[in-house]
């Protein structure tokens, strides 16, 4: 019998000081089996980032590690037609080419303790696509998983390439950088 994903509740009352967008999300996210906590707060923090454009409720979770053809989070025209991919973690150079030609814009975002070395050795590759990729702290995505229950209210504060992100009673600062910009 195949394993259930957990389900988790999330109100987020965002604050993006860079695109001048507040916001209240209110996010049910399943959390596959295979997938650890940490990866599931680098989605949600990823979603916060993108919140911006989404005009039309289209952003979106995706199937995610349950379907090997989506990204972890997308976003679709009332058309259908895929306006954003976002994958989180380290895919491959194949994968991103492919979701380039699929998408308007496409996004990366690393988060692990590998990053580092994936980068260095897919540069190169990466360089010829029309993405953005993002590294996030580890340090501080693992710290994030420390305000996870089934139910969690949060706080997040976006200002230049940093997060704030407060709970009922922890809060942390998660801070990025950009590895490679289509801007």
């Amino acid at each position: 019998m195949a394993l259930k994903p957990t389900i988790y509740k999330f109100k987020i009352s965002l604050s993006d000081l860079n695109h001048d967008h507040f916001d209240s999300l209110n996010l049910t996210v399943a959390q596959h089996p295979s997938e650890t906590l940490a990866r599931m707060m680098a989605r949600i923090l990823a979603f916060c980032l993108h919140a911006y454009q989404d005009q039309d409720s289209l952003l979106a979770f995706t199937k995610g590690l349950s379907s090997v053809e989506e990204p972890d989070i997308w976003l679709k025209g009332l058309d259908d037609q895929l306006h954003m991919w976002i994958d989180l973690g380290e895919p491959a150079f194949e994968r991103m080419k492919k979701a380039t030609r699929l998408a308007k814009s496409t996004y990366v975002y690393s988060f692990n303790s590998k990053s580092d070395v994936w980068w260095k050795q897919s540069q190169a590759q990466f360089s010829a696509l029309k993405l953005t990729v993002t590294q996030f702290n580890w340090d501080e995505i693992q710290q994030l998983t420390k305000l996870v229950n089934r139910t969690v209210d949060l706080s997040v504060t976006l200002s230049g390439e940093s997060a704030f992100v407060a709970g009922s009673d922890e809060q942390v600062e998660i801070n990025w950088q950009v590895l490679q910009s289509i801007n």
